[in-house]
């Protein structure tokens, strides 16, 4: 079974930094896109910031400039670096991976999408 498993979030004042992780656990053979994400229900994700197995980076446009997306393809881990917060990027983050390639021994199988569980970070003014 595959996992995300994020840490990192927390309490920080305006104008602070955060770092937030996200690591995909299991018999996993590739992940396509890792990525940051807000999610409310019964909508679609609004993208925080996302890269791609190759490394190309797309940003949503309140983040531009102030959040930094990174990933390690080896260890299927994705960073998110998040610098000049203020209190509107108060919000739970969820890490998602598309198109992750699960090796179950006698086959790969793609499963299209798979969450984390949230982590919340909280800007005080």
């Amino acid at each position: 079974q595959v996992q995300l498993v994020e840490s990192g979030g927390g309490v920080v004042q305006s104008g602070g930094s955060l770092s937030l992780s996200c690591t995909a656990s299991g018999s996993i053979f590739s992940i396509s896109t890792m990525g940051w994400y807000l999610r409310a229900p019964g909508q679609q994700r609004d993208l925080v910031a996302e890269i791609t197995s190759s490394g190309i980076t797309y940003y949503g446009d309140s983040v531009k400039g102030r959040f930094a997306i990174s990933r390690n393809n080896a260890e299927n881990t994705v960073y998110l670096q998040m610098n000049s917060l203020n209190p509107e990027d108060s919000r739970v983050y969820y890490c998602g991976a598309d198109l992750v390639e699960v090796d179950y021994g006698d086959y790969v199988a793609a499963v299209a999408e798979i969450w984390g569980q949230g982590t919340q970070v909280t800007v005080s003014s």
